[in-house]
């Protein structure tokens, strides 16, 4: 999802499909993008087994997602005969409306660069982490899967409206809290992927968790680069596939 503009990204984007896709090479990751990878697998892991929902924790183990960089392939393996997902390699951000259109059709982008060590608590540009550890383990679950692509739908049919669906996005996939009988639980990827996202979401002072409206979420602004201050909070992952009341 575009959260930043298309230009002076890091990337690889001259070998891409013209769907913005490009292969990935499960073998060319180096031993210290490798170690990266396990160093943020284990952190956020730890943190998901107390903060995250019971969704997206069994996604996590239906995936075998461990401490090497996930081979994109072998993954749809998994993936596909459980919820008709598959994930696809791109350079790095994609424009809207080819990611809308992947999602559509049970797509979801995944970017093939990992971030350095420096950048292992904050990077402006989504990742590979960010993408697979943060959005691809609910993806087995089969209403958020269809939400997934329900909101693609919605995407590609928006025209002028398609910044409501981004904020909808920021809020639900990216920064969403649900109840559960464990308590207040995150599933958002922006949660989930950042060690200081996940504490402040959950346990934060001063942070307004407020019950899922998605006509509110659409008119509600963020930003990119500071912890949020507000959460919209499920009661189930079924409230995602209403429609919002514009009247």
């Amino acid at each position: 999802m575009n959260i930043a503009p298309l230009d002076n990204l890091r990337g690889d984007y001259a070998g891409m499909a013209p769907d913005w896709t490009v292969t990935q090479h499960p073998a060319h990751y180096s031993n210290e993008e490798q170690a990266v990878w396990r160093l943020l697998v284990e952190r956020q892991s730890a943190l998901a087994r107390q903060y995250a929902c019971a969704e997206f924790l069994k996604g996590l183990e239906t995936l075998g997602i461990g401490d090497t960089i996930p081979d994109f392939a072998a993954v749809n393996a998994r993936l596909e005969p459980l919820t008709g997902w598959r994930v696809v390699g791109v350079p790095g951000l994609i424009p809207d409306a080819a990611f809308y259109d992947h999602l559509a059709h049970r797509r979801f982008p995944v970017t093939v660069w990992i971030r350095k060590r420096e950048e292992l608590d904050y990077l402006v540009e989504p990742d590979l982490f960010h993408d697979f550890f943060g959005h691809v383990p609910l993806l087995t679950d089969p209403v958020f899967a269809d939400y997934m692509q329900e909101y693609g739908r919605r995407g590609v049919e928006a025209g002028p409206d398609v910044h409501l669906l981004a904020r909808l996005y920021w809020f639900t996939v990216e920064f969403g809290l649900i109840r559960t009988p464990q308590g207040l639980k995150a599933y958002g990827a922006g949660i989930l992927s950042s060690a200081a996202e996940v504490k402040h979401a959950i346990e934060g002072d001063g942070v307004q968790r407020v019950p899922f409206d998605p006509a509110k979420a659409m008119q509600s602004p963020y930003e990119i680069d500071k912890l949020q201050p507000i959460y919209f909070v499920l009661n189930d992952f079924r409230q995602l596939m209403e429609r919002p009341d514009r009247h």
